[in-house]
């Protein structure tokens, strides 16, 4: 009885170690890699290396020549989570009538929007909502809405044209002179340096509040030393 035991533990063990030797050799005959070209793209999935590519044309520019009725197409990606007709319900996300020139995260009948959006402010225009599209995790990091967004610039600017025409209506920007530089990723673009000289030297000219010098006393003792340096001792 022993021996026989014996045996049918050997033989397990033979087993065990010929599957182990299979899978070490089949390992280093069959590894897996990520193709050079993918057999299909997926959506918000970015090329291996990539570093973002060339920057997509201002939206402004794109939508000089968007089809708002491919938009309407690439809406139906949407239409399982969000409602377009005017007072349509909300459903897991919310109801996009009128969407452009409204408040980021706010109204849509008392939707439940998260804090991370919320934090956003300002109102949906069309470079913030090319950003959004492009990515909404990367617009607000924390956004309850797990889209990983769309990657091709022309069905951004398709569906942002078709968007408008529910219930926004607003006019299209003027697309920028040949060559300027577009936000990279459909990022936000910050207040240009041109922008900011309208307005960085403007003087300060309103009442003090009461009870604080006219003029203050450090910058006027500056004033001073810089027109008549102390004398030397």
């Amino acid at each position: 009885m022993d021996d026989r035991n014996n045996t049918i533990a050997g033989w397990v063990l033979a087993g065990a170690g010929a599957a182990l030797g299979l899978s070490i050799v089949g390992g280093m005959i069959f590894h897996g890699e990520r193709p050079e070209k993918m057999g299909y793209a997926i959506e918000g999935v970015e090329a291996a290396g990539g570093g973002g590519g060339e920057a997509a044309e201002p939206i402004a520019t794109r939508l000089a020549t968007a089809d708002p009725a491919k938009g309407a197409e690439v809406f139906k990606k949407c239409a399982a989570c969000h409602t377009i007709n005017q007072g349509g319900a909300n459903g897991i996300g919310p109801n996009l009538y009128a969407t452009l020139g409204e408040g980021i995260a706010q109204g849509k009948g008392g939707f439940a929007f998260s804090d991370a959006l919320k934090a956003v402010g300002g109102t949906w225009d069309f470079d913030k909502m090319d950003a959004w599209l492009t990515s909404p995790r990367k617009f607000a990091n924390g956004t309850k809405m797990t889209f990983a967004g769309l990657g091709n610039p022309k069905d951004r600017a398709d569906i942002i044209a078709y968007l408008n025409q529910q219930g926004s209506n607003l006019p299209l920007p003027a697309a920028p002179a040949a060559g300027a530089a577009a936000p990279k990723d459909g990022a936000v673009a910050n207040v240009t340096d041109a922008a900011k000289g309208d307005t960085a030297d403007i003087a300060n000219q309103g009442s003090p509040a009461s009870g604080a010098p006219s003029v203050d006393p450090a910058a006027q003792k500056d004033k001073a030393l810089a027109v008549e340096p102390p004398a030397k001792k």
